[in-house]
């Protein structure tokens, strides 16, 4: 069982929104992965935009109840975020990704929860798969 628990605004936006085509899939992870869950604010501001005014309460929700957490400093972490942009800009990579994938590098077994495929194309610390979990 992963100890750090990360989420993407994909998942969110899965997960809140029934007309998401992996809303099944983002229910069930939900039920099979225990909270709190992490993420960074760029993700958060990307759901709550795609989420729009109907999906907004449930997410907040979320925050209050502590059941997701902000768990990324971009500040103390800017350098490798930015780099990672750089190296990745082929795909390209936006801030939310660049900093998910820095997370997954500095909090203990990682696992992220996404329906975003690039993760199978990022790579944390230069070589290492990013443990994720994304819809066959």
């Amino acid at each position: 069982m992963a100890a750090s628990v990360l989420v993407d605004a994909s998942f969110i936006v899965a997960l809140f929104n029934r007309r998401d085509s992996n809303h099944r899939w983002a229910t069930a992870q939900s039920a099979n992965h225990a909270r709190p869950w992490h993420t960074c604010e760029a993700a958060l501001s990307e759901a709550f935009y795609l989420l729009g005014l109907r999906g907004a309460p449930a997410l907040r929700t979320l925050l209050r109840r502590g059941s997701l957490r902000l768990a990324f400093d971009l500040d103390g972490q800017l350098d490798p975020v930015l780099q990672l942009i750089e190296k990745y800009a082929s795909v390209p990579m936006s801030l939310a990704d660049a900093c998910l994938l820095r997370m997954t590098e500095t909090l203990s077994n990682p696992l992220l929860l996404t329906t975003d495929s690039d993760f199978r194309i990022y790579r944390r610390h230069s070589r290492q798969m990013v443990p994720c979990l994304i819809p066959e």
